[in-house]
């Protein structure tokens, strides 16, 4: 199973509020869902990013300074993985 680092770090740390937290699919260039993402920020304002790559399938966890527009770049194909506003989602697929 993918993307069980952060659940993990939750249980073990008693998580029980947070600033920002997603979990999003993401699609490759053709538009099929290929990979998933992640996001949990505390009130420490450090994201804990995990992912498994739309493009090569790479699933990686790092953790880095939150701000908006937030992106993450593959480990291992430099894929820019953005993490898009929902509202902005929803209208793309409308």
């Amino acid at each position: 199973m993918i993307l069980t680092r952060i659940t993990q770090y939750i249980k073990d740390h008693g998580v029980k509020s947070y600033v920002y937290h997603t979990w999003r699919d993401l699609e490759d260039e053709g538009g099929n869902k290929k990979g998933e993402l992640r996001v949990l920020v505390l009130e420490d304002n450090t994201a804990r990013v995990e992912y498994k790559c739309p493009e090569c399938g790479h699933e990686a966890y790092e953790e880095k300074p939150w701000k908006r527009p937030f992106n993450v770049k593959c480990q291992k194909c430099s894929c820019l993985i953005r993490v898009p506003k929902l509202r902005d989602q929803v209208k793309k697929k409308k």
